[in-house]
């Protein structure tokens, strides 16, 4: 796979970092500098002025750290690419408002696949050959552990592409099973994750807490456990009654595309203590108070 990288900024050079670093430097076949947010125009009437020059056949784009409309350069750096497959990582809920996403998706052929994913570390396969072959290494983070009491060793499977994943694997080893999901969140921050702390309107929390949030269920879900999640109380939860399901409309996971909540046959919220990020927006939402937080070890599914 050929991948021709656009960045622009800190993150973007993290991004670039990260991805050659951890497996992936002999599939960069090259890298377009953008001059930082502070240096571009709000907006900008002619993109065209920003299209690199040399751009190489590529299988894959990937566009990191672009604020605004110089996004719509995507099209034309695919097209000169005669690439099949792009990946546009959302890090800052101003970076690229729907409306824009809406317009590179128009310009581009049907052929060509696209996605948006928001943090970076929540991709995951979609069933597009080159997207599919990035994930093998980098998305979504997924761990192996080897632990008693104590964690004894810690394998990325697959990891975030600024390259957290591996940090937080590295300095958790020693930490005790009952706190790893915990310091691997201290961890992250450490590291530290680059996602902005601004509250995205769409999800109702800080893209770095959607990411935070994709590091520890890694954890939860191969420890098999976790020692703290939003429990439903589903004998007085309302159900398909009179309950209009705010904790599933305002948990930010869902809203990011995660099946944290779901409503099981009887319209019944269930939360996956996996994928729960603790956040208590659902525990505030309920207009019932079904909902609390458990202190105590609660199974995960590894899936």
């Amino acid at each position: 796979m050929r991948i021709f990288i656009i960045s622009s900024g800190e993150y973007g050079s993290k991004i670039v970092n990260g991805i050659a670093n951890h497996g992936f430097a002999e599939k960069i076949i090259g890298i377009h500098e953008f001059p930082p947010k502070e240096e571009l125009p709000e907006f900008v009437d002619d993109v065209s002025e920003y299209v690199p020059e040399k751009v190489p056949e590529a299988d894959l784009i990937i566009a990191v750290g672009i604020h605004g409309d110089v996004n719509m350069v995507i099209s034309d750096v695919v097209k000169k690419a005669n690439a099949k497959s792009v990946i546009v990582p959302i890090y800052h809920p101003q970076q690229i408002p729907i409306g824009l996403q809406n317009e590179i998706k128009k310009s581009l052929d049907e052929e060509i696949a696209i996605v948006f994913p928001k943090p970076f570390c929540s991709l995951l396969p979609i069933g597009d050959e080159f997207i599919d072959e990035f994930t093998t290494v980098f998305g979504k983070p997924k761990f192996e552990i080897q632990a008693d009491e104590i964690v004894k060793s810690v394998e990325v499977l697959r990891g975030a592409p600024c390259g957290s994943s591996w940090f937080v694997a590295e300095n958790i080893i020693g930490t005790s099973v009952d706190d790893a999901e915990f310091e691997a969140n201290n961890k992250l921050h450490n590291f530290p994750c680059s996602s902005s702390m601004i509250v995205d309107n769409a999800t109702g929390d800080t893209i770095l807490h959607l990411a935070s949030y994709k590091t520890k269920e890694a954890i939860k879900r191969t420890l098999g456990f976790t020692n703290r999640a939003a429990v439903v109380d589903e004998e007085i939860c309302e159900g398909s009654g009179t309950c209009e399901h705010f904790c599933l409309n305002a948990c930010p996971n869902v809203l990011s595309g995660t099946n944290t909540i779901s409503l099981k046959t009887d319209g019944k919220a269930t939360i996956d203590p996996g994928s729960c990020g603790v956040c208590e927006i659902c525990v505030n939402e309920c207009p019932y108070g079904v909902i609390e937080i458990w202190e105590e070890r609660i199974p995960v599914e590894n899936k």
